[in-house]
């Protein structure tokens, strides 16, 4: 009877899965440079014009950008004195305008979240934000082209939830947000992170293309890409993902991408390489023309869609019907003994 019920336990397990999305072909990371730079000794956010980068350090008593070259040295500081609680990812919009998302809540205890816009002169402004379902720890942050604000959830089990405000941003508000989907983020054998293999299905950073046509998620080791045609940002979730492995980064939190493509990553620690995958953002792009071509229509293998999964129901169905039957002979049994 132990043997079914352990069955049981792993036939669930099973049936609750998602296909983990595939890596395709891709270039291993290549070294930028090496963040030697104490004040950034917590890289967690990473944007890109393609002459600067733009990071931002996990925790602080203000809020602060700081203006790297393509040789990782800090070339300048834009501050402002609004001081953050935990401030998790970067993002930045076309008018240039720099979004920390003040998200980070590891004791879940926030009643609002925020994100802080802050000028290239150094004006910020606070937009205070609340969930519809209580609290949430938040590390990622994707600004669609239309300049709307996506949070995704960090979740060790890999449930990453989707939020976004409901309307116009409010300062300093709160905005209520709401909730327009989730991925399932499955475990992958890229080693790196500080956590072992769970460190593959939490969802650290994010970034966008400056058009907004690619758009990535990371966890601690592998990164992933998701094509966004005609800007919708919540059906480009639901996509079969690129998976581009991020390998050996001690504590992958940063992501970006460089105008032609090229993805960023890097991680937490003075001495800590920002590596890059050259033509990452095509890979998605030409990914999402061969599913289109191919099936007429979205995959949601990695999201929260059941498209991908039928496989894996029909496996589940006939798993629980076998059980069933065990129990019952099992009942059955015992009642004649």
């Amino acid at each position: 009877m132990r043997g079914i019920v352990a069955a049981a336990v792993v036939l669930a397990a099973f049936i609750g899965g998602t296909a983990p999305a595939l890596a395709q072909e891709v270039p291993a990371p290549q070294p930028v440079c090496k963040n030697s730079d104490s004040r950034l000794s917590e890289l967690s956010g990473l944007v890109s014009d393609g002459e600067h980068l733009y990071a931002l350090n996990d925790g602080g008593t203000k809020t602060q950008v700081f203006v790297l070259g393509r040789d990782c040295k800090v070339q300048k500081v834009i501050s402002a004195a609004t001081d953050p609680y935990d401030p998790e990812d970067l993002a930045r919009t076309a008018d240039g305008t720099f979004w920390l998302s003040d998200t980070g809540d590891n004791r879940k205890r926030r009643d609002t979240v925020a994100l802080i816009s802050l000028t290239p002169q150094g004006k910020a402004t606070l937009h205070r934000l609340t969930y519809p379902d209580g609290q949430h720890d938040v590390e990622a942050l994707i600004m669609d082209r239309s300049g709307t604000p996506y949070l995704i959830t960090k979740d060790v089990f890999g449930d990453a939830k989707v939020y976004r405000p409901t309307g116009p941003l409010a300062s300093p508000g709160p905005t209520p947000l709401e909730s327009v989907g989730s991925l399932q983020i499955k475990e992958t054998s890229t080693p790196g992170g500080p956590v072992g293999s769970i460190g593959s299905m939490t969802v650290t950073g994010a970034a966008s293309m400056a058009d907004g046509s690619v758009v990535a998620l990371r966890t601690y080791t592998d990164a992933y890409l998701y094509a966004v045609t005609d800007g919708d940002l919540k059906s480009a979730l639901q996509r079969e993902p690129v998976r581009v492995p991020l390998p050996n980064e001690k504590q992958g939190e940063a992501i970006a991408f460089d105008p032609d493509g090229t993805l960023l990553s890097g991680g937490e620690g003075v001495g800590e390489q920002i590596r890059a995958v050259k033509g990452a953002a095509a890979l998605a792009v030409d990914a999402a023309k061969s599913e289109g071509s191919t099936s007429g229509g979205t995959s949601a293998a990695g999201g929260s869609g059941q498209g991908a999964d039928f496989p894996y129901v029909q496996a589940g169905i006939a798993a629980v019907v076998v059980i069933g039957g065990l129990l019952l002979v099992g009942r059955l049994r015992k009642r004649r003994a």
